[in-house]
């Protein structure tokens, strides 16, 4: 029988939190590295849906950008795919924090864009089921021009009468247009105004 050789001399005390820390960064699923690498693909596909002047703005490597604008030349299913895959590798090589950045900044302009002509939209529709909401319109914009407000009330008439007849809804979209310009100035207006 052989006898077990003992390390008496061996310091075996070691450092919990770097262990800890090693294991943390060596422990990443390959489930986990898949969804990253189909998040920056992803989001290579989408580079490509924006238009020049947007890719412009994005500061993208030299690389990036020419593959962007080669995948809208791509009409083949099978070379779509194998440059998306492509895509994302160019994407796994530069940091995409920025890009989402900016790409989140023009979703969120676009959803308060949405917003607002959805708020336009349900002021028409009340104006023209109700002609009293024309005066709490003015009570929120006062510094609307009098003239406008007579303009917004000929319209409201107007497409009741369209309304009431079936026709095309053509003031109905002078109404929207109206309103639209009124609040932008209005918006513009108070923006001007100085801090006292």
């Amino acid at each position: 029988m052989k006898t077990k050789k003992t390390n008496s001399g061996t310091d075996f005390s070691f450092d919990a939190n770097l262990a800890a820390k090693q294991n943390a960064e060596e422990i990443i699923s390959k489930t986990q590295l898949k969804a990253q690498a189909d998040a920056q693909q992803a989001l290579g596909v989408r580079l490509c849906e924006l238009s020049k002047e947007k890719l412009a703005k994005l500061d993208l490597p030299e690389a990036l950008l020419t593959a962007v604008l080669e995948s809208k030349k791509i009409t083949a299913n099978g070379a779509m795919r194998r440059h998306k895959q492509y895509l994302g590798r160019l994407m796994r090589e530069i940091d995409t924090a920025p890009i989402e950045d900016q790409l989140a900044k023009w979703d969120g302009k676009h959803t308060a864009e949405n917003a607002y002509f959805h708020g336009l939209e349900r002021w028409r529709d009340r104006m023209i089921s109700d002609v009293n909401v024309l005066n709490e319109f003015i009570a929120q914009h006062p510094q609307t021009d009098p003239l406008a407000i007579q303009q917004l009330r000929t319209l409201v008439r107007n497409a009741q009468k369209e309304l009431a007849a079936s026709k095309s809804p053509k003031s109905s979209r002078e109404i929207f247009k109206l309103l639209r310009e009124l609040t932008q100035t209005s918006d513009n207006t108070e923006n001007e105004m100085p801090n006292e």
